[in-house]
């Protein structure tokens, strides 16, 4: 918020002051800067500043292929900020790199990773133990990133009923209180089977109801949240605003309804960014996990293209 000293402007000058015309001048001087001042100058708030993001999947074949000169392309297109995937927690190595080594490439590079997209759905059914060694391998990884966010980005088809979902809302709990106790912050990403209804009841309900707001922040993917066709994102936000931290921004086919490059879909990010709630929000990342028009580098060329000429303004 923007506030403006304004006592000086109202205190009486003393009788015994002598106002010569030099003083005069100073005096209307200010009084006329301050008349220039909106009437709503104390109520203005500068907005975020959001880096583009990119979640790394979407070029996982090029990743794969050549991770150093496919991140210098990401830069070089206007990317700022990574979400990555496929963490070897066992070697501490991100695309092959040691995590030291992969956080000094990115500095070199210029861009910044915020979040990360961890194994978690492989210890659903683990033990205590073995599920807190993997938590403490996540944290030592993301905090040699310099990462704000590990995120949970998947169920197996096996972890997707409603006795299952009565179970994650427990482990999310207890990975969040780590996590957060560790100097980060947890999040859960959502597909379209969170949505499945099951006798009136879905999962996504349940994380919203179950999970402790402090220690499991929300990752929304407006693409399921669309696919699933359940509500819309604006309403769901409006539920708990404050919660979802993190956006994944991608089309829909307006055929196959599979992904596609932003502005060639179905999904009006016009409408649905001007009204839905950004109140939480502090990272986003543009997305397209296949169905690449050309290939995987070209798509995200042209999305990020379409995004800073018609959506950006918009968040």
């Amino acid at each position: 918020m923007i506030i403006f000293e304004t006592t000086y402007f109202t205190k009486p000058i003393p009788m015994s002051t002598k106002i010569d015309r030099r003083n005069f001048i100073q005096q209307m001087s200010i009084l006329s800067a301050a008349s220039l001042i909106p009437l709503n100058a104390c109520t203005m708030t500068t907005s975020k500043n959001f880096t583009i993001g990119l979640q790394l999947f979407t070029i996982r074949d090029a990743m794969g292929k050549d991770a150093l000169g496919s991140l210098k392309k990401v830069k070089a297109m206007g990317y700022q900020d990574l979400e990555i995937y496929g963490y070897d927690n066992a070697k501490n190595m991100y695309y092959g790199y040691k995590a030291d080594d992969f956080k000094k490439i990115l500095d070199d590079i210029g861009l910044t990773t915020t979040s990360g997209h961890y194994g978690f759905h492989a210890y659903f059914n683990a033990s205590k133990d073995e599920l807190n060694r993997f938590i403490d391998q996540c944290i030592t990884g993301a905090t040699a990133l310099n990462q704000k966010y590990i995120t949970w980005p998947w169920l197996d088809p096996a972890s997707r009923s409603m006795q299952a979902f009565e179970k994650l809302v427990g482990i999310l709990n207890h990975v969040g209180e780590k996590i957060t106790k560790a100097g980060l912050g947890f999040a859960y990403h959502n597909h379209n089977f969170e949505f499945i209804d099951h006798d009136g009841r879905h999962g996504y309900d349940l994380i919203l109801k179950e999970t402790d707001p402090e220690v499991v922040k929300l990752q929304l993917d407006l693409y399921w949240v669309c696919h699933a066709s359940k509500l819309s994102a604006i309403e769901l936000v409006a539920k708990q605003p404050d919660r979802f931290v993190m956006w994944h921004i991608k089309d829909m086919d307006r055929v196959t309804r599979d992904y596609t490059e932003l502005g060639n879909g179905s999904i009006n990010y016009q409408e649905m960014l001007q009204k839905i709630s950004k109140s939480g929000l502090e990272y986003y990342y543009l997305e397209q996990g296949g169905n690449y028009t050309t290939n995987s580098m070209q798509s995200i060329k042209d999305s990020i293209g379409y995004f800073k000429e018609n959506l950006q303004h918009y968040i």
